[in-house]
C-alpha cells in the first residue's frame, strides 16, 4: 500500500505543480473576468463528471478487490461508464442555455457545449483506471494519471497562445482526458467491451449509495463558488475565490489516491478475514492525515506570497482566503478516510448519512454569511461544515469499530503546526524564493516529528527499505 500510494501519490502530484503552472498562465491571459468564466465552465462539468464516476469508483474498487475474475466487474462498468457519459454530455448541451442565464454570463453556454464533450471521454478513462487500482496494478494507474496532467499542461499552452482563449483551454482539458483514456487501456488490455458473464455482486446498490454521498460532496465543495455568484458576486470575484480553491487541491489529491488505495486493501484484508490488521491500517490512515496539518500551517502562513508569485497582484485578495480554504480541505481528508473505512466494512448507507447534512448546513451559512461577508464568509462556511462533518464522522467510526485517531498525534501535529505555521507567517519572502520556505519548513516538520517520536522504528526500516530498492540499479535495469 506505501509502494502504491508514493507511486499514485507522486503521479497526482503533477496535477498541483501543472496547474500552478497553467493557473498562472491563465490568470495573466484573460485577467479575473475571464478566468473566473472559464472557472465557472469547468467548475460545472467536473460537477457532473465527478457525479458519475462517483457512482462507479470506489464500488468498483471495492469489488475488483475482493474478486480474483476482475473482468466481467471491470467490463460492466466500463460499458455502464460510457452510456452514462454520453447522455450526461446531451444533458449538459441541453441545460447549457438556461444556466448561463441562471448566472447572468450569455458567453458561458458555448463553453459549457464545447466542455461537455470531455464527460464521456473521462469518465471511460476513469473506469478504466479504477479497475486498475483495485486489482493492485498501481503502476498503471499511476501512469495514467501522469499522462493526464503534463498533455493538459502542453496542450492549453499551446491552444491558448495559438489564439482561441477559452476555448482552447477547453480543448485542452478535453486531450488530457484522452490521453488518460489511451493510457488506461494500454495498462488493461483489450476486452473491456466484450460481454462477459454477468457477476451476482450488488454494484448497483453500492454505487447508487456512493453516488449519492459523493453527490452531496461535490454539491458541498462546490457551492460556495456558485452561491459567491449567484448572491451578487461578479465574475471577477468568482476567479479570485477560484485560484485560492485551485491553491488548497493538495490535502484533495491527497485523499483520493490515499483514500482508494485504502478501500482496495481494507477490502482484501476483511475479505481474507484479517479483522485485527484491518483495524490497524484503518488507525494509521487516521493518523497519517493528522500528518497534513503542518502543511495547511505552512501553507495559511504563506498564503499571500503564495497567491502573488502564482497568480499575480491582481489575484492577492485571495491569499486570506487560501488561508482558510486549506483548512478545510485538511477536514475533508480526515471526513473521506471515515468514509472510505465505512465503505469497506460494507456499510454504505452511513456514508450518506454523514454527507447528505452538510449540503443544507453549507446552504444556510452561505445565505447568511456571504451577502454580509463575500468572499470570507463563504470560505468561513466551508471551512466551518468541513471540521463539523469530519468530526461527526470520526466518532461514528469509533463507535462502529473502535478506531480513533491517536490521540499523541493529534497533540504532535497541533504543536508542530503552530511552530511553522507561525515561522511561515513570520519569514517574509518574496518571488520563487517562497517555494524554498515551503521546503525547508517542510523538511522542518518531518524533522519536528522524528524529533519527537512520532515515526515508529517499523516504518522507518520500511522506509528506509522501499527508498534503497527504489536505488538498486538491478531494480532499475
Amino acid at each position: 500500500m506505501m509502494d502504491g500510494t508514493a507511486r499514485i501519490f507522486l503521479a497526482e502530484l503533477l496535477f498541483p505543480l501543472t496547474a500552478l503552472i497553467t493557473t498562472g498562465f491563465l490568470t495573466r491571459q484573460f485577467g479575473p473576468q475571464g478566468y473566473g468564466l472559464l472557472a465557472l465552465a469547468l467548475t460545472t462539468i467536473i460537477w457532473v463528471e465527478s457525479a458519475i464516476t462517483s457512482f462507479f469508483a470506489k464500488a468498483t474498487i471495492k469489488f475488483v478487490g475482493e474478486t480474483s475474475d476482475w473482468k466481467p466487474v471491470g467490463a460492466m462498468v466500463v460499458r455502464l461508464s460510457l452510456k452514462v457519459g454520453i447522455a450526461a454530455m446531451v444533458l449538459v448541451w441541453l441545460l447549457a442555455a438556461p444556466l448561463s442565464v441562471l448566472l447572468n454570463e450569455p458567453d458561458l453556454a458555448l463553453y459549457l457545449r464545447v466542455c461537455a464533450v470531455d464527460i464521456p471521454l473521462l469518465c471511460v478513462g476513469q473506469a478504466y483506471r479504477n479497475v486498475l487500482i483495485g486489482m493492485g496494478n498501481y503502476q498503471g494507474g499511476a501512469v495514467a494519471r501522469a499522462g493526464r496532467w503534463l498533455t493538459r499542461l502542453f496542450l492549453v499552452v499551446v491552444l491558448v497562445e495559438a489564439g482561441l482563449s477559452i476555448t482552447g483551454a477547453l480543448l485542452g482539458v478535453i486531450g488530457s482526458s484522452v490521453a488518460e483514456l489511451l493510457l488506461s487501456r494500454w495498462y488493461l488490455g483489450s476486452g473491456m467491451f466484450i460481454k462477459q458473464a454477468r457477476m451476482p455482486i450488488p454494484i448497483q446498490r453500492y454505487g447508487a449509495l456512493l453516488f449519492l454521498s459523493s453527490l452531496c460532496l461535490i454539491f458541498f465543495n462546490g457551492m460556495d463558488l456558485f452561491m459567491l455568484k449567484i448572491l451578487g458576486g461578479t465574475a471577477a470575484q468568482a476567479g479570485i475565490y477560484s485560484a485560492a480553491q485551485s491553491l488548497s487541491l493538495l490535502p484533495g489529491l491527497f485523499s483520493w489516491t490515499f483514500s482508494s488505495l485504502l478501500l482496495a486493501t481494507l477490502s482484501r484484508q476483511l475479505a481474507d478475514r484479517q479483522g485485527e490488521r484491518a483495524r490497524e491500517l484503518a488507525r494509521d490512515a487516521m493518523r497519517v492525515t493528522l500528518w497534513l496539518v503542518p502543511i495547511a500551517a505552512i501553507i495559511a502562513g504563506a498564503a499571500p506570497e503564495i497567491v502573488g508569485v502564482v497568480f499575480g497582484t491582481a489575484f492577492l485578495p485571495a491569499g486570506p482566503l487560501l488561508a482558510l480554504l486549506i483548512v478545510g480541505a485538511v477536514a475533508n481528508v480526515m471526513l473521506m478516510v471515515s468514509l472510505t473505512i465505512m465503505t469497506a466494512l460494507g456499510l454504505p448507507a452511513r456514508t450518506v448519512m454523514f454527507t447528505a447534512p452538510l449540503v443544507p448546513l453549507a446552504l444556510g451559512g452561505h445565505l447568511l454569511l456571504i451577502p454580509r461577508l463575500g468572499q470570507q464568509g463563504a470560505a468561513l462556511v466551508t471551512v466551518g461544515v468541513s471540521l463539523l462533518g469530519a468530526s461527526v464522522a470520526v466518532a461514528s467510526v469509533y463507535a462502529l469499530w473502535k478506531v480513533w485517531p491517536p490521540v499523541e498525534t493529534l497533540l504532535r501535529s497541533l504543536l508542530i503546526g503552530l511552530v511553522v505555521g507561525a515561522a511561515s507567517l513570520l519569514w517574509p519572502t518574496s518571488g520563487l524564493f517562497v517555494f524554498a520556505k515551503l521546503i525547508v519548513l517542510g523538511m522542518i516538520s518531518l524533522f519536528g516529528y522524528w524529533w519527537i517520536g512520532e515515526f515508529r522504528q517499523g516504518e522507518i526500516a520500511v522506509i528506509r527499505s522501499w527508498l534503497l530498492r527504489k536505488s538498486d540499479p538491478v531494480q532499475v535495469i
